[in-house]
């Protein structure tokens, strides 16, 4: 029996230099662009979870804004990327609907830090998001998804709906670029370093 095709392909054996490991999740609601964002930056191929949305959906998932949709993550997407020859980032993208969102405690198991991807057409949807991020005591910084025909608000006009304190930092991305969506996760790690350096200190 040929057991060649099962070999992991050299992109995706982890790096001999790595020395930490650090689990980032990636939320939001319904739509706003979590499995395209792994997608986009995680260097190894990234494992999805999407299916075919059905008629089982309707009438329980908002489609509202986004009825061009045709699939959904129905468990979680996963990917990685080395943020530098020592530090590497595991991504766990969470499903949007609240139907799902038992599945989130295991995600959440060990996570240092999250990223709330939002979309100005819906900010309502990150409301419960957020809610259980603050509730879980969960850092976390917000990323703006730069959708195509999406109103653009000012930073503090958009904290100010989210009703986030200064101290969350907020940036413009757009998800299908990795280098957008890079820049995001180095938001998070900067936000997650100043956060550790006063019990450092102490």
């Amino acid at each position: 029996m040929d057991f060649r095709s099962s070999e992991p392909r050299s992109e995706d054996v982890l790096p001999e230099t790595a020395t930490a490991a650090v689990k980032v999740v990636i939320v939001g609601g319904f739509g706003v662009g979590k499995t395209t964002l792994v997608g986009s930056v995680s260097e190894i191929r990234p494992l999805t979870t999407e299916e075919t949305m059905t008629q089982a959906g309707v009438g329980v998932d908002d489609t509202h804004g986004i009825e061009r949709k045709t699939a959904t993550t129905v468990a979680m997407d996963f990917g990685r990327i080395s943020i530098n020859e020592e530090l590497v980032l595991y991504l766990f993208g969470t499903p949007g609907q609240q139907r799902f969102w038992f599945l989130w405690r295991g995600l959440f198991e060990g996570a240092l830090g999250a990223v709330v991807l939002v979309d100005t057409r819906r900010l309502e949807v990150s409301f419960d998001v957020i809610g259980r991020l603050e509730e879980r005591r969960v850092p976390f910084v917000v990323a703006v998804n730069t959708f195509p025909d999406a109103p653009v608000y000012p930073i503090e006009e958009i904290r100010g709906a989210l009703d986030l304190p200064a101290s969350v930092p907020i940036v413009d991305c757009d998800a299908r670029v990795r280098g957008s969506s890079r820049d995001v996760l180095m938001t998070l790690m900067r936000y997650l370093q100043s956060l550790a350096m006063p019990a450092e200190v102490s």
